[in-house]
């Protein structure tokens, strides 16, 4: 693999427009296949139960630790080595890995099968993101990388609503079981991976590396990023969100199952897919358009805006858990995931931005340790556990609904955060433009 650092004009300047558009349309692909695995346990969580014989607190280790731990621990090395080497190798080495292991969860016949799989499943998944920004950076200016890195996120509320209609087509009338499932949305990611290597090329590498960020030594420039505030305080607000969105995306199927005795399970799975594509996915839309306009006369914006919508969404969410209507509750629901996706691009595109340029894939993968070690690991082993020792207590459904509230402080975490995060923005952007100049 050659290495990257020529000094030659930033690709986003000399790339076509259509093939720009081109990867980034394949990396949100990739993405999408990303949440495909990852969300696939939170859906099939009642099937698996019932047939492995597991409990809530189990559960909560399998959707939630064991997927985490390496996920964010190997994201480090990965990293670094995307910041030195050909990014689109890692991606679909990285790709065929999670791809393979999720597949064989479905050959799963215990508890530890599983988790040995899930933490596979990790091991893959740990090489997708911080090349991914780091090409997709390469490829677009710093003003459209909020948009860029919206549109990248795609991936999570596509691959989420791709997950459920596979769910749901396969689980229908009760014809199969979940690990058919687990094997048929793991082996197309391999394809995928194929076409990523034979029709992404790896791009050069953007920003002036003869600047002092660029020549500064590896190490130097990870202190420099670990001092910006406003890097921290992006990362903790969308970790706390993250936080909450992880255990509601991983645990509100069981919510509702239980809850609502005699519910159409396939119809259920197909609206709440609906509501991922749609929603969701027009909130991350929504949340990159914004910061874009917004950010051009105001930097905080990329705050500010996922601030104030995560003030209507997180109040929608509590109530949600607490109204007898089952429609009600998803439509409630469905603002919560409206609201949540608006930080997404934002958040991605500051960590790109505020990153000296010769650590940018790392800047990713901190963020993405911090984010998941928090939020990836701790929500959906936090509602698990927590449920499990109210069980006796309470009852299973009272248990996970109690345990689901408590999501309310993380959000509200989330909501300081973001507003605090928006007036140390101006500052912290200005000292990073001033050293990648």
């Amino acid at each position: 693999m050659e290495h990257p650092r020529v000094v030659e004009p930033t690709t986003a300047k000399t790339e076509s427009n259509a093939y720009r558009n081109y990867v980034l349309f394949i990396l949100t692909l990739v993405y999408a296949f990303n949440f495909i695995d990852r969300q696939i346990i939170g859906i099939l969580s009642p099937f698996i139960k019932a047939d492995l014989g597991l409990d809530d607190a189990q559960l909560g280790w399998l959707k939630g630790i064991y997927f985490a731990l390496l996920y964010t621990v190997l994201g480090i090395p990965l990293a670094w080595l995307a910041d030195r080497y050909n990014r689109v190798n890692i991606i679909g080495i990285s790709l065929t890995l999670w791809s393979g292991f999720t597949a064989l969860s479905g050959m799963a016949t215990n508890f530890t099968q599983l988790a040995i799989a899930r933490i596979g499943v990790g091991i893959g998944e740990a090489g997708g993101s911080p090349p991914s920004h780091s090409i997709i950076s390469d490829l677009f200016p710093k003003e459209k990388r909020a948009g860029a890195l919206s549109i990248y996120s795609l991936g999570i509320p596509f691959g989420i609503m791709l997950a459920f209609f596979a769910s749901a087509f396969f689980l229908k009338g009760g014809s199969a079981d979940w690990r058919i499932v687990m094997i048929a949305v793991g082996l197309p990611g391999v394809l995928l991976a194929i076409l990523l290597k034979f029709t992404v090329r790896e791009p050069v590498r953007s920003g002036n590396m003869q600047s002092q960020a660029g020549q500064a030594k590896s190490w130097a420039s990870i202190k420099t990023l670990l001092s910006i505030k406003s890097w921290w305080g992006m990362c903790l607000a969308i970790s706390f969100g993250s936080f909450g969105n992880y255990a509601v995306s991983t645990w509100m199927i069981d919510f509702y199952v239980r809850a609502h005795a005699g519910l159409d399970v396939t119809s259920l799975l197909i609206t709440i897919g609906i509501i991922n594509g749609t929603a969701y996915a027009g909130g991350v839309w929504l949340g990159g358009v914004l910061v874009d306009k917004w950010g051009k006369t105001n930097r905080g914006a990329y705050g500010l805006v996922p601030g104030f919508a995560m003030l209507i969404g997180a109040p929608a969410y509590y109530i949600s858990l607490h109204v007898g209507s089952l429609n009600t509750s998803i439509a409630l629901l469905a603002l919560l995931l409206v609201t949540s996706g608006t930080y997404l691009g934002p958040s991605f595109a500051l960590a790109q931005t505020l990153a000296p340029i010769k650590v940018r894939a790392m800047s990713t993968a901190l963020f993405f340790f911090v984010l998941n070690i928090i939020a990836l690991g701790g929500g959906p082993t936090f509602i698990g556990v927590l449920s499990q020792a109210l069980t006796d207590e309470y009852g299973q459904i009272q248990a996970l609904r109690l345990s689901l509230s408590w999501l309310a402080v993380p959000y509200a975490l989330s909501i300081l955060a973001f507003f605090w995060t928006a007036r140390q923005i101006p500052r912290d952007w200005d000292a990073a433009e001033a050293r990648n100049a």
